[in-house]
């Protein structure tokens, strides 16, 4: 049954698996079957046209990325050899394996019993970072009850996060309904949110770098487009520095330019086709509640490429690429060299982006934070990833001593259960539970305050940048 539902999953991939709870979720919703059938359709092209533009967009530029990461002459123990890699590794173990249809089923029964409002199922495919940090715990301790014990606390931390979250998400990148449960993701809220009230306490927020005052200041300059244009070129630059004698160095600047800004332009298109898929579900909703007499409010959970080009994600992911490489090399006691996964920045920082309400100064900051942290995390449990990978039969990079995602491993909060669990300490695993549970009934009591705490936030932000563009 698990090879089976493995196999589904390889075979059909998100942007067949979504559309298909979607269209289910729409009927159970008493949306028209015809009407249903399209909002399935729209989802599955949107995250088909997400996968296309931005596996378009990353061979342009992770060679640009590669020649920088090269040309530091840095020889760190610990290679970034991508998410892909760790997904294959998550897939490939048993206890993973396991929990591909417990965690499916747990999931399920959470959200119908009315535990959790986030349908977490539709976003099945990122289980797999569970997978991950439960083979790890497996392998280096050859406890099963521990590792599934670990697999389901930190998908319940997930699940609070998420609740934490969704309507601020949401909001932001304009998907009714929907927000973002990708567990290596989800657990930067907590950072994002204490963060940013930080920053705002410091009057950070007056420092109006979003993409709206940037078009007001700069004119066309400040559109994504030209932002886009601009970014990629200074990228292009910086991978090619040392060659720029050359036409091919000249040809590889300008292209990764026309990229960036081709990916701010095509992206709001596409979004906007995978948007409206939820509109449908979300109005049905409406209805069913009133004539329920029911105010229960839910979540779908989506793949988070479709925050991947949302125009200040984009350009403050972009931005911390070489800030994070510099870090990673300077930075005492680091061991851990990031490289493929770089590309993939826009994605860690979705929530940190969001909180902000697209302010890219304090995104920029929490993002550097989210990322060091990262950086210490995986040089610390990248040894027993690197055993796990070399059990399932993954080959080494040649010259990389271990191997990890960067993209995957940045997870302050699932890397520290890990750790917990290593101890198996019933004290520490026990305060790991008590905190969870803690955290679940003060979120559970307090979310509409929590929710609208983070609007108002969001809505100070804006107010700000309306007062400083009259204020200018």
């Amino acid at each position: 049954m698990l090879d089976l539902l493995s196999k589904i999953m390889d075979a059909f991939g998100a942007a067949v698996v979504v559309p298909i709870i979607i269209f289910f979720i729409a009927l159970i919703m008493k949306v028209k079957p015809k009407k249903a059938f399209g909002a399935a359709l729209n989802a599955g092209i949107g995250l088909t046209g997400f996968n296309m533009i931005i596996g378009a967009y990353s061979p342009i530029v992770t060679p640009v990325v590669n020649r920088m990461v090269e040309e530091t002459g840095v020889n760190l123990r610990i290679l970034d050899t991508g998410w892909q890699a760790t997904s294959v590794v998550a897939y490939s173990t048993q206890v993973g394996m396991i929990f591909l249809g417990l965690g499916l089923i747990l999931q399920t029964i959470l959200f119908l019993v009315k535990y959790t409002n986030i349908f977490m199922p539709s976003d099945l495919w990122n289980n797999y970072s569970f997978m991950l940090w439960g083979s790890m715990l497996y392998i280096s301790t050859k406890n099963l009850w521990l590792s599934i014990g670990l697999m389901v606390l930190s998908n319940l931390y997930c699940l609070v996060f998420s609740e934490i979250i969704a309507k601020r998400w949401s909001n932001y990148y304009g998907y009714p309904s929907c927000t973002m449960t990708a567990p290596h993701h989800i657990c930067s809220v907590p950072l994002a949110i204490g963060m940013d009230w930080l920053l705002t306490k410091m009057g950070a927020n007056k420092v109006k770098w979003n993409p709206e005052t940037l078009q007001n200041k700069l004119g066309f300059l400040g559109e994504p487009t030209s932002l886009g244009f601009i970014l990629g070129l200074a990228l292009g630059f910086a991978g090619n520095f040392m060659r720029l004698n050359t036409l091919e160095a000249w040809g590889e600047v300008t292209i990764v330019g026309i990229s960036t800004a081709a990916i701010m332009a095509i992206f709001p298109k596409i979004a906007g086709i995978f948007a409206s898929a939820f509109t449908t579900i979300t109005d049905a909703s409406k209805k069913t509640a009133k004539s329920n007499s029911s105010d229960r409010v839910w979540f779908l959970a989506i793949n988070d490429a479709a925050g991947y080009g949302e125009t200040a994600t984009l350009l403050t992911g972009m931005l911390l690429i070489p800030i994070v490489l510099v870090l990673a090399i300077v930075l005492p006691g680091n061991q851990t060299l990031p490289m493929v996964d770089l590309i993939a920045i826009p994605y860690m920082i979705e929530l940190i982006i969001c909180v902000s309400n697209g302010n890219i100064f304090k995104s920029l900051i929490s993002g550097t934070i989210w990322c060091v942290g990262g950086l210490y995390m995986i040089t610390a449990v990248a040894p027993i990833f690197t055993d796990v990978a070399v059990e399932v039969g993954v080959n080494l990079p040649e010259g990389a001593l271990m191997i990890c995602s960067f993209a995957v491993m940045t997870n302050h909060i699932m890397g520290l259960l890990f750790l917990i669990f290593m101890t198996q300490n019933p004290l520490w695993i026990g305060l790991s539970v008590v905190v969870y549970i803690i955290l679940y009934v003060f979120v559970r009591v307090k979310k509409e305050s929590i929710h609208a705490y983070l609007e108002n936030q969001a809505e100070r932000e804006a107010n700000t940048g309306i007062m400083e563009g009259v204020a200018s």
